[in-house]
């Protein structure tokens, strides 16, 4: 008759039922904690391989001293551009 312990396999069944008798219950945070592991891992690799790179520029960067969209820079609705009726941009308080 063959032995038990001859191969790895029968070792490996014994270890996963084992597990799943006695760490049941906890199988679902360890699971989440090596995700969380992983994510961080790959998060520092990456973060590795771009330390020595410059960063590159999108053109994104706020321009300085330049209105854009401002609304008094085109009329709405056949206004003549002034603004609100008393000459300020700010709109007008809700309070009663």
């Amino acid at each position: 008759m063959g032995r038990l312990f001859d191969g790895p396999w029968p070792i490996v069944i014994i270890i996963i039922v084992a597990l799943l008798l006695f760490a049941a219950p906890k199988l679902p945070a360890m699971a989440r904690s090596l995700g969380q592991s992983m994510r961080i891992i790959k998060s520092e690799v990456k973060e590795m391989k771009n330390d020595g790179k410059p960063e590159a520029k999108d053109g994104s960067d706020p321009v300085e001293g330049k209105v854009v969209n401002h609304p008094q820079s085109r009329p709405q609705n056949g206004d003549s551009g002034t603004g609100s009726a008393d000459g300020t941009d700010v709109p007008p308080s809700n309070r009663v």
